[in-house]
């Protein structure tokens, strides 16, 4: 990425923001229609597809998204080579690239950049971006980090050679470690990758001689830097924390805010998509980036199209993740979609049965907003078919009784709207909640194997 490109191509990506909402509903059909004419001209699998569906050449100007068929991951994996529009892609290529190359930034064939994940189904799935499609990646996430501050702050920022520590999983294809770092480079900046597996006193060390003004990382493992920060253990003076990866709870939100003194914007992103959307508010929820995607929530399934991805359409394609949407109202300051209490997947749902064999379920959007002074952060663990507990990280200078008494009073009428009156739920407190070994991400509801 050049510097004053990238600074030009951001200032015009700004400016979407600012647009009515009549006009981000044709910027946003605009774009769709193109995708969908070019799907069907170079992809075997979307035309047939469509095609399968009665759908015809003419009908992709009119025909609303909710026409079109959906796909999954396991119909990615079963069709890859078919929904690629580069010929020079196929699966089993990008397979031995990922297995012989030693995990860097580097573009397979010098101009596609691969990401990889394994989400539920446990195969590796490989998500593929162009030159142009990781440019204007990059620029999403970019505006994202940065969201709220002018170009002139903008160009401040950058001239003045920010220093960016990046805290997550490093040693792998993993999305955010490649964007982050080109997205970094892009703008000139200084960059420290900070990878979780590292023991703690390297990243003592490794702070101390960086001295990063801006923190980019999960949640779960930047907390672990700002109880560094709180102990006084080590001392940072940053602008901005910005949190991608994994959910961003209200409590842990607001102790970050009050550890680094500084606004934490929480970056909504997906391997099949890395830049879908930004909060800086937890009131106010995520912005979705509808100049950039189109998400659909059908009878609670969630549905991406990607827009700017023509190397590898993904249309109506299913993820997992769990929310709600709200339109921008009319006479809104920004015209995109928010989506409303977003957290979580379908495999974090807890599901109860009671002594006659009912089940009632208990959606993680229930269980999430916990907000008490002093408790830090939090997960969940089902221990049999009746009960449940909560994993309670807090403060030193906490009450263990009262953060207790609120959390069980809060819960209590959770199980009481959802008639789970025979549910049992327990708080224990902890030193530290800690992340997946695997992914260092943090799970909010940890999955143990229950009899049937």
């Amino acid at each position: 990425m050049k510097y004053f490109k990238v600074l030009l191509d951001l200032y015009r990506l700004k400016r979407n923001a600012g647009l009515s909402n009549q006009k981000m509903k044709a910027l946003q059909d605009k774009k769709l229609r193109k995708l969908l004419r070019y799907a069907w001209e170079r992809s075997d699998f979307y035309r047939k597809s469509f095609e399968a569906a009665g759908i015809t050449r003419e009908q992709l100007e009119v025909l609303p998204l909710s026409c079109f068929p959906s796909i999954d991951k396991l119909v990615l994996l079963e069709n890859f080579d078919q929904i690629v529009t580069c010929a020079d892609l196929k699966q089993d290529d990008l397979r031995a690239f990922d297995a012989r190359e030693e995990v860097n930034r580097k573009p397979y064939l010098d101009r596609y950049h691969v990401v990889h994940s394994s989400g539920s189904t446990g195969k590796p799935g490989y998500f593929v971006y162009d030159e142009e499609a990781w440019h204007t990646m990059l620029l999403g996430i970019i505006r994202a980090a940065l969201w709220k501050m002018s170009m002139p702050e903008i160009i401040r920022l950058i001239t003045g050679r920010p220093r960016i520590a990046y805290i997550a999983a490093t040693d792998g294809r993993y999305a955010g470690a490649m964007a982050v770092g080109d997205g970094i480079d892009g703008i000139g900046a200084s960059q420290m990758y900070l990878d979780i597996k590292l023991p703690l006193a390297q990243w003592i060390s490794q702070i101390r001689e960086f001295r990063p003004n801006i923190i980019i990382g999960y949640p779960s493992a930047i907390k672990i830097l700002a109880e560094l920060v709180h102990k006084g253990t080590i001392n940072v003076d940053v602008c901005r924390v910005i949190s991608c990866g994994e959910p961003l709870g209200l409590g842990l939100r607001s102790y970050l805010e009050q550890v680094f003194g500084a606004p934490v914007i929480n970056i909504y992103g997906a391997s099949e998509s890395l830049s879908l959307g930004v909060e800086t508010d937890a009131e106010e929820g995520m912005l979705l980036f509808d100049d950039m995607n189109v998400i659909e929530v059908e009878n609670g399934v969630m549905y991406l199209t990607s827009l700017y991805n023509y190397a590898q359409p993904l249309i109506r394609y299913r993820l997992s993740d769990r929310l709600s949407l709200r339109a921008a109202e009319e006479n809104s300051a920004c015209p995109f979609t928010r989506a409303v209490g977003l957290v979580g997947r379908n495999e974090d749902i807890l599901w109860f049965e009671d002594g006659d064999g009912n089940r009632e379920f208990l959606h993680p959007l229930a269980i999430e907003g916990f907000c008490i002074e002093g408790l830090k952060d939090y997960q969940f663990r089902q221990t049999s078919k009746e009960a449940f507990e909560m994993a309670a990280e807090i403060s030193a200078s906490a009450s263990r009784e009262y953060i207790r008494e609120s959390i069980l009073e809060q819960m209590k009428a959770i199980l009481a709207e959802k008639n789970l009156h025979y549910v049992q739920f327990y708080v224990i407190f902890v030193d530290e909640v800690q992340p997946d070994l695997h992914t260092g991400k943090k799970q909010l509801i940890l999955r143990t194997a229950l009899e049937e």
